[in-house]
């Protein structure tokens, strides 16, 4: 069997004296493993660094078997961040929540919005607002999306300032305010029609917002807990924000 692709590499393992196990985020093919050989080689570990865009070509005897990767190169987003700690906190955040999915499920969709986002790594005035989004569209694709178009109190589509915690869905301010306490607070730039600048408060809001959902709705059902890199973007933030 041979297959040929583009991919986001998620994580790379020794194997053997010379080897090396890549997994990839494929365009067509999903969460993918396979075997490099050289891996570890001078030429290729520049290469086989987390969050670079490959094209790849992968053979196996059968579709079941690990088979191995022929690699290339087609842009180095870990040597882009390389100097900035929140930039590649966030993209090693993204590599290991990606791991979520099932094993050799394509995402087409959320493959385009990951490359989106990796491409902006350099643009700190856009990125942190960027990977908001691409942990909602991750939590969509696991079949936990959130619905904020409407209130889910009354069908509104304007004033929304809530989440349900619980639902997902929005909450109107006038429909929340009785249990405001008890509702997350859903940013501005997460809003229909948004405009304006991303405040320090709505990026706080919004990985409080991502975050809760992917903590109990993926992470603790699998018995898991948030990937330390993500924890370590929120601090890195934090230090220039209130995130």
């Amino acid at each position: 069997m041979q297959w040929s692709d583009e991919g986001v590499i998620l994580g790379v393992r020794t194997h053997g004296e010379t080897g090396a196990v890549l997994e990839l985020f494929t365009r067509a093919h999903g969460r993918h493993l396979g075997l490099v050989h050289g891996g570890r080689s001078r030429k290729l570990r520049p290469v086989l660094q987390t969050g670079n865009h490959v094209d790849v070509t992968w053979k196996a005897r059968l579709a079941d078997h690990l088979g191995h990767y022929a690699v290339e190169l087609r842009k180095a987003f870990a040597a882009q961040v390389m100097d900035d700690a929140a930039a590649l906190a966030a993209l090693t955040s993204i590599a290991t929540l990606t791991r979520l999915l099932p094993e050799r499920d394509p995402h087409p969709n959320l493959y385009e919005v990951t490359l989106f986002v990796l491409g902006f790594l350099d643009e700190r005035a856009m990125w942190p607002a960027l990977v908001v989004r691409w942990e909602l569209a991750l939590l969509e694709e696991l079949g936990f999306g959130l619905d904020l178009a409407s209130c889910a109190a009354t069908g509104k589509t304007t004033d929304l300032v809530y989440v349900s915690p619980k639902s997902g869905r929005a909450v109107s301010a006038e429909a929340g305010e009785p249990y405001k306490e008890r509702l997350l607070a859903l940013p501005a730039f997460l809003r229909a029609r948004a405009t304006g600048a991303v405040t320090d408060e709505d990026l706080r809001a919004g990985f409080a917002l991502t975050g809760h959902f992917l903590d109990t709705r993926v992470l603790r059902p699998r018995d898991m807990q948030m990937p330390d890199a993500r924890t370590r973007l929120l601090s890195y933030l934090g230090r220039n924000s209130p995130v």
